[in-house]
Parts: structure tokens; C-alpha cells; sequence
């Protein structure tokens, strides 16, 4: 009986956090450019190039990576939105990009394990309601020695930016699961990566990084 009312719960959100982003499409691209020009920097670029081989992008979103891939990795994105993935669908065509794009959970990825050799993630840990399942599923498709390239916003290292955040999520998170205070980093070395490189910095808003999946259980 537990078990059914919590599966009931995730279909719940998940249907909740599907119609908040399918409403929010239309604007993402121009509110992301907003934070790009005064946050995030390069962060895109930057984890794009890290990329190779057979690549995951869990949630794609609109496709705002698309134009900054190297020409030669085989691409996958996947999103809970099919608002966001038509635009990114359109944006692909027009950048006669090769990619195929998904509709699905970051909770269950839809992907035999060992599938992928880089899994990015740019600026969406932060909305994905449990975090510990998304990091556990994209080391699961993961091949052994494949690459996890992540970038977000996380908790400030500045104590006067870290109460705001904490004002903010009282209505982000119940709005729609965006958080301010996460650091998926420590997500990332409890799932058993090895962590290659972190890069942090605007008052510790901003971290990026990348790790593997070791090569042996």
C-alpha cells in the first residue's frame, strides 16, 4: 500500500512539473540569457567541450547546447517538457544538428545500463525533485571510465547570498522544485565517481566539474 501511494505521489509531481515547464518554454531561452551574461559565464561551452563519443543530455531542455557540441559526438537528449523538446526539436533543424530527443524522467532514465560514454548536465540538477536518483542514473548508463559533465547553480559560499537563497526556496521548491542550496558535487562523489576537476566561482554561485565512472565495480 506504501509503495502504491508513493508511485502515485511521483506521477502527481512529475504531471505538476511537466505543465510548469511546458508553460515556462517560451521564455526560457530569453531568461537564460539573462543568467548566462551575468552568472553562468561560458558554463555551457565549457561543458559541451567535455563532451565526446556517445553523449546524454539529461534535460535538454529548449536545446540551448546544441550549437556548442563538437560536430563529431553521437547525440541523445532527453526532457520531462515536450514543451521544451519542440523547441529544441526546431532548433535542431535549423542547426542541421543530428539528435535524438526524448521525452522522459531524469528518476528513470529510459537506457540499458553501460549505454553512454559522456552524460551533461547544465543547469537542471537544481529542478530535478530527487537529485540522489538522477546522479545514481546517470552513473548507470554510464559505460566504466565514461565521463559525468555537470554545471549548476548551488549554494553560495557567501553567507549573506546563502540566506537569500534560503528565502527563495520557500517558494521556488514548492512551486517547482528549484533549489538554491544544493551541491550535487557531494552527490557525485557518493555515487562512487571519481572526480576529475571543479571549478567554482561568482561567490561560489556557480560550480562546475567533471568526473568518471570507475573502470571496476
Amino acid at each position: 500500500m506504501s509503495e502504491s501511494h508513493e508511485t502515485r505521489d511521483d506521477v502527481a509531481r512529475s504531471t505538476k512539473l511537466q505543465r510548469y515547464w511546458n508553460k515556462k518554454a517560451g521564455g526560457y531561452d530569453r531568461q537564460m540569457g539573462f543568467w548566462e551574461r551575468r552568472l553562468f559565464g561560458d558554463s555551457r561551452r565549457w561543458a559541451c567541450s567535455q563532451a565526446s563519443g556517445e553523449v546524454l543530455e539529461v534535460a535538454i531542455g529548449t536545446g540551448l547546447n546544441l550549437p556548442v557540441y563538437p560536430g563529431q559526438v553521437s547525440l541523445t537528449g532527453i526532457d520531462l517538457s515536450d514543451g521544451m523538446l519542440a523547441i529544441a526539436r526546431t532548433r535542431a533543424a535549423e542547426l542541421d544538428r543530428p539528435v535524438k530527443l526524448l521525452q522522459g524522467d531524469a528518476h528513470a532514465l529510459p537506457f540499458e545500463d553501460a549505454a553512454f560514454d559522456t552524460v551533461v548536465c547544465t543547469f537542471s540538477l537544481c529542478s530535478i525533485p530527487e537529485i540522489d536518483t538522477a546522479v545514481g542514473q546517470m552513473r548507470r548508463v554510464l559505460r566504466p571510465g565514461g565521463r559525468l559533465v555537470l554545471a549548476d547553480h548551488i549554494e553560495s559560499s557567501s553567507m549573506p547570498v546563502r540566506g537569500l537563497q534560503r528565502l527563495l526556496e520557500l517558494f521556488t521548491v514548492p512551486q517547482a522544485e528549484e533549489h538554491f542550496r544544493r551541491r550535487p558535487l557531494n552527490q557525485v562523489r557518493a555515487a562512487g565517481f571519481t572526480v576529475e576537476q571543479v571549478q567554482r566561482f561568482k561567490l561560489g554561485i556557480v560550480e562546475r566539474l567533471t568526473a568518471r565512472k570507475p573502470t571496476a565495480p
